[in-house]
Order: C-alpha cells, then structure tokens, then sequence
C-alpha cells in the first residue's frame, strides 16, 4: 500500500522510518514546509515529494498519517476524511475539545477511518496491565498511578501551540489510565509549578505537574510502602526509545485499518474522552481546586 505522512519534524520522520520497514507499505509520498526534512526523506526512504497537503492527497494514496502541530490537526482530518483516505492522526484531535467536537461531528458518518496515535495502547507492559485488570486477576483496583518525564523540555515553537502540558503531554497518561481500567475520571485535583526554561512560563503553561484522578469506583490511594524503589534495568533517554516497539504495533494497526481488516482502535471519541480530563486538570491547575469532569463537560 501507499501511504502519505504529512508533517516531517521528529516524530513525522520517526513514523517515516517505521511505516518504510513495515510489510505491506510498498511506498511514501510525503509533504512538510520545510524542504530539508523533504529531501531526507525521499533520500532515506524514497519517499515521492509533494508540495502540499493537497497534491499528497491527490497522489493516489491510500492512507495518510498526519504528524504535523497540533494547531493543524483539524483542517487535515478533514481534508482527508472528506477524501476518503482512511486516517491514522497524532494526539490530540486537535488543541482544545470544542475544535475536536467539531472533528467529531463531521467524521461520524463517514464511512472513513480515523486512528487517534495513543501509541500506549499497543505497549505490551500497558496491554498486560489491561489485561490483568479486565480479567480480575488483580482483584479490586485501588491505585493506579501513571508517571511521564522528558529528558529535556519541547521547543518554544512547540510550547506555544501544544495547549499546556495536560493537553498535550499529560493527555497520555490520561488516556492510558482509563484505557487500562476501563473505568472514566469523575473529578481531578492538579497543580503545577516552573523549574526550567523560562519561555514555558512565558507562554502561561508549567513544566512539571501532577493530577489526582477520581475514577468512578475506586478510592485514590498513594504507597508509603519504605524501601520501594524504580525498577532495576538500563534506563531509557527518549520516549521514542521506550516506546519504539509501541509505535511499530500502532503503525502495524494502522496498515490494517487501510487494508480494511480491522476498524480504527482509538477513534476520535476515545481521544475526546482524555481530553474532557486534560481539560479539568487544566482548570484545576489555574484555579487551584478540585474540578469534577461533569463541569467542564458540554
């Protein structure tokens, strides 16, 4: 199959590299403003060269992944959407929930395949964890606690479009927590604070944040267990290290949606549901209270 990437910045070309090893990928054609990124590329992968978004639609592919900034995630579901190109699309929908509700109602009814990248859905330690939980072989579930660092904070062309670190990074953590459980948030405390570059704070977001998140049946409980420690074993540096395998199975399904054998394993709905929570942790963070999700849901 051919599949088009629009979008060539880190992950874009990280997703390049994994979709030119994967069976079934016969061809790229690829678009991004930035000609350098282009030319690797088509070097690199052999990927055919478009000049836009546009000319890559019409270049007769038949599945697109878009990996471009958050603030143009809409306008490019669409156009592929009202293309009929099946769509595997980075988190989130798209930089606020109002805009992926309006992505929502226009996808619905389609008959087109939209694939949210939550790339932990298909990390075999959280698919375990699922298991284990949906199964009952952990019994009742009273703590789950999910925990995100970066070795070093996003550019400030990132930042100023990313929505805020809840939006935009701690959006995983929500998604897989209530992937895993199976269970939807009730209400968030969060609270934040700056301790690195400044440009973060200048934008109005944090760097470092927590949450404490309610479920619908459960109790919030922390360890105070003494002498427990990380996880002995050599650590990770990136989180395209550590999730390499993840988006290598996420790709992998995303091949499948294209052939027709599998629907889309994290539609737009599912995404909208972690970013209802981002959205409380959010206004938490500003309003220093706990925010039950039926406040901000619409």
């Amino acid at each position: 199959m051919r599949i088009g990437i629009m979008g060539l910045g880190r992950i874009g070309a990280f997703h390049a590299e994994t979709l030119a090893g994967l069976d079934g990928v016969d061809s790229l054609v690829v678009t991004d403003p930035v000609a350098a990124a282009v030319a690797t590329a088509t070097e690199r992968f052999g990927a055919t060269a478009t000049d836009s978004p546009e000319a890559l639609l019409a270049a007769g592919v038949d599945g697109v992944v878009i990996a471009a900034a958050t603030d143009a995630h809409p306008d490019l579901i669409l156009a592929a959407v009202q293309a009929g190109i099946p769509v595997f699309c980075e988190k989130p929908v798209a930089r606020g929930v109002e805009e992926s509700r309006e992505v929502l109602r226009a996808v619905e009814g389609s008959g087109v395949e939209v694939h949210i990248g939550y790339n932990r859905r298909f990390d075999a330690g959280c698919v375990a964890a699922r298991r284990a939980v949906l199964s009952g072989e952990l019994g009742d579930l009273h703590t789950v606690r999910s925990t995100t660092f970066d070795p070093a904070p996003p550019p400030p062309a990132y930042v100023a479009v990313s929505g805020g670190i809840f939006r935009d990074c701690g959006v995983h953590d929500l998604d897989i927590v209530r992937w895993v459980t199976g269970r939807e948030m009730v209400e968030v405390y969060a609270t934040g604070g700056n301790r690195g570059a400044e440009y973060i704070r200048e934008a109005g977001h944090v760097d470092t944040a927590s949450a404490l998140l309610t479920l619908a049946d459960r109790l919030p409980l922390r360890s105070v267990e003494p002498g427990t420690t990380f996880p002995a074993g050599t650590p990770h540096t990136f989180f395209m290290d550590r999730f390499a395998a993840a988006y290598r199975a996420e790709l992998t399904a995303f091949t499948e949606v294209v052939a027709g054998t599998r629907t889309s394993p994290c539609t737009v709905a599912d995404a909208i549901e972690a970013s209802w929570i981002a959205e409380a942790c959010t206004l938490s963070l500003h309003e220093h209270r706990p925010v039950r999700l039926d406040e901000v849901r619409k």
